[in-house]
C-alpha cells in the first residue's frame, strides 16, 4: 500500500547543510515590520516609512509622494504651512510692553561726563525736575546740580500754578496773621492816654510794670472757661479766637479757655467753634474752603486734626479758626 508525501518545500534547507537562519512562519515575519502599500510593491520592510500626506506606509525606494503616486499630495505642506501662520499670528497680538524695545544711545547731560547712556551696558535714568537724562554716576539732583538749571520745556500747568497761588495765600495770610498776634500780645507794648489841661500826651508804661509770661499765663488761668471736670495736672491753657470773617461783628472773636492735654485737635476746634459761634461745616464739607481748621501761632503752621494739643502746643499760647484759605 503506498503512502502520499507532500512534495519538498525548494526554499527549506537540504539535509545534512548548516544554516545561519531559521525559518519563521509568515504570520512571524509579517508582525515585525510592514509591507510597501504602493500597489506594484508590496515588499515587506521592518523599518517602513510613513507618508504625512496619505498616512500609509512605504518602502525606502517608494517613501516620497512621487515614488508612490500619493493620493493626496502637499497636505503635510499645507499643514505645516497653516501652524507656521497660526504661531505668527499669536506672536503679533502679545502686548507691546513685552516686545523689547530699541535702545537710542546718547551722551550724558552733564556737562562733565561724556558718558553715553541708553545702551545695553549703560542705562540713563530720567530726572522729572529739570527733564534731563543722566548716567548712573550723575542720576542724583545734588550730582548734576539740579537746582541751577532750567527743566527743558518747562511750562507750569494751570493745576501746579492754581496749587501754588493756593500755598502762597496761604502762608502769607498765616504770616500776616502771626504778626497782628504777636504785636497784640507782646507785654509791655500797650499804651496809656492822660488828660490834662495840656494837649493829650502818649507814654510808654513803666517797663518796671511789665507782665512777664507767668505773670500773663497766672491772668489766662484766672479768666479761662472750660469742662470743669477736667483734672487740674492736664489741664492746658490757651488764647483761642477766630478770623473775623467767621462771626457777625456783635459777638466775640476770642476766648481764654483751658482743655484736657491729652484732647485731640480735632475736638478742641469743635469746641472752640461751639464757643465763639462760628459755624462748622466739617462733617458735611468735603471741599477745603469750606472746611475748619486750627492755625498756631507760635508753630506757624496748621495743627493736624488727630495731633494731641499737649505735644504739639504749651501753656499760654495761641489757637485761631481759620476756614480754608480765607485768612
Amino acid at each position: 500500500m503506498s503512502t502520499s508525501t507532500p512534495p519538498p518545500d525548494s526554499t527549506a534547507p537540504s539535509a545534512g547543510t548548516d544554516t545561519s537562519y531559521s525559518m519563521l512562519d509568515r504570520g512571524d515575519v509579517e508582525a515585525i515590520g510592514a509591507h510597501c502599500s504602493y500597489e506594484y510593491c508590496h515588499q515587506l520592510d521592518f523599518l517602513p516609512f510613513k507618508c504625512q500626506s496619505c498616512g500609509e506606509n512605504y518602502c525606502l525606494d517608494h517613501r516620497t509622494e512621487t515614488a508612490h503616486q500619493c493620493s493626496n499630495p502637499g497636505a503635510w505642506a499645507r499643514t505645516r504651512r497653516e501652524a507656521s501662520a497660526s504661531a505668527s499670528a499669536s506672536n503679533t497680538s502679545l502686548p507691546t510692553a513685552t516686545k523689547p524695545t530699541l535702545l537710542t544711545s546718547q551722551q550724558c547731560s552733564s556737562p562733565v561726563c561724556k558718558t553715553f547712556i541708553n545702551t545695553t551696558q549703560n542705562l540713563g535714568v530720567h530726572c522729572q525736575t529739570c527733564n534731563r537724562t543722566y548716567c548712573l554716576k550723575h542720576r542724583f539732583p545734588e550730582d548734576h546740580s539740579c537746582k541751577t538749571l532750567t527743566p527743558l520745556g518747562a511750562r507750569p500747568s494751570p493745576a501746579t500754578t492754581l496749587l501754588d497761588t493756593n500755598r502762597e495765600k496761604l502762608r502769607l495770610g498765616f504770616s500776616r496773621l502771626k504778626a497782628s498776634w504777636t504785636s497784640s500780645n507782646t507785654p509791655g507794648s500797650t499804651t496809656t492816654t492822660t488828660k490834662k489841661s495840656s494837649p493829650t500826651t502818649t507814654t510808654k508804661q513803666n517797663p518796671t510794670k511789665k507782665s512777664t509770661p507767668l505773670t500773663s499765663l497766672n491772668t489766662l488761668k484766672q479768666t479761662a472757661t472750660g469742662d470743669p471736670k477736667t483734672p487740674l495736672p492736664n489741664r492746658i491753657y490757651l488764647h483761642v479766637s477766630c478770623t473775623d470773617k467767621l462771626t457777625k461783628d456783635n459777638l466775640p472773636k476770642s476766648a481764654a479757655m483751658y482743655f484736657d492735654s491729652n484732647w485731640k485737635i480735632g475736638k478742641i476746634l469743635d469746641l472752640v467753634a461751639t464757643k465763639l459761634n462760628v459755624e462748622n461745616l466739617n462733617h458735611v464739607a468735603s471741599e477745603g474752603e469750606k472746611r475748619l481748621f486750627v492755625y498756631h501761632v507760635e508753630g506757624g503752621g496748621v495743627l493736624g486734626f488727630g495731633d494731641v494739643v499737649g505735644k504739639v502746643v504749651k501753656n499760654g499760647q495761641s489757637l485761631v479758626l481759620v476756614r480754608g484759605l480765607d485768612v
